[in-house]
């Protein structure tokens, strides 16, 4: 298990799909490159019931995470597939107001000091970008661009009506789902051992 982090790399996003039936699916990843930061905080609510005098129980609600994604530039194939802006006809990139986003799946790394830590957030809706620009000083600074994250819960295990927020790698996970994990969207699955009796 890693006890530091170091960096943000590998940035991928997918775009999520629903058919006619209601079946979630997600296209091919597609990499993103120069992520400077991510920082996506848990939402949630913790609910005290109270009785005898004393908080008797207490439920906690998943929410999922809101954020920020920082990039040293917002490409214009985001732009285009996930932000749902419009390229015309003399290969202009244009922002209508009347357009809404399309979900998809975040996938990144986060390296740290002995294995580094792979994650899919489902059901993500980002931000516009804003425009910003400044003038040069002494020395030639980057200027980045911040979008706006959410991760919601999703139904994305077909047939099983649990929803699922994220998936995270750890130091027990097989080599080949880590070495794929930026080919396809992670989708969880479970196995149930079935006992067999065994007769003479």
């Amino acid at each position: 298990m890693p006890k530091v982090k170091f960096n943000i790399c590998n940035a991928h996003v997918a775009e999520k799909n629903i058919d006619e039936t209601g079946k979630i699916t997600f296209g091919t990843p597609e990499a993103v490159p120069g992520s400077v930061s991510v920082s996506l905080e848990a939402k949630g609510e913790i609910s005290p019931f109270y009785a005898d005098g004393i908080i008797y129980y207490k439920s906690t609600s998943n929410s999922g995470y809101d954020g920020d994604w920082e990039l040293a530039h917002v490409p214009d194939s985001f732009r285009e597939k996930i932000l749902k802006e419009v390229m015309d006809a003399m290969k202009v990139l244009v922002e209508k107001t009347n357009v809404e986003g399309k979900e998809f799946a975040f996938g990144f790394q986060i390296d740290g000091d002995t294995k580094n830590t792979r994650f899919w957030f489902y059901n993500c809706t980002a931000t516009r970008p804003t425009t910003t620009g400044k003038t040069n000083e002494d020395k030639k600074e980057p200027q980045t661009e911040t979008l706006k994250i959410s991760a919601t819960p999703e139904k994305v295990v077909e047939g099983d009506d649990d929803y699922y927020v994220r998936a995270k790698t750890t130091d027990e996970v097989d080599k080949s789902t880590y070495d794929d994990w930026f080919k396809q969207v992670y989708i969880p699955q479970f196995t149930v051992a079935a006992e067999t009796e065994k007769t003479e």
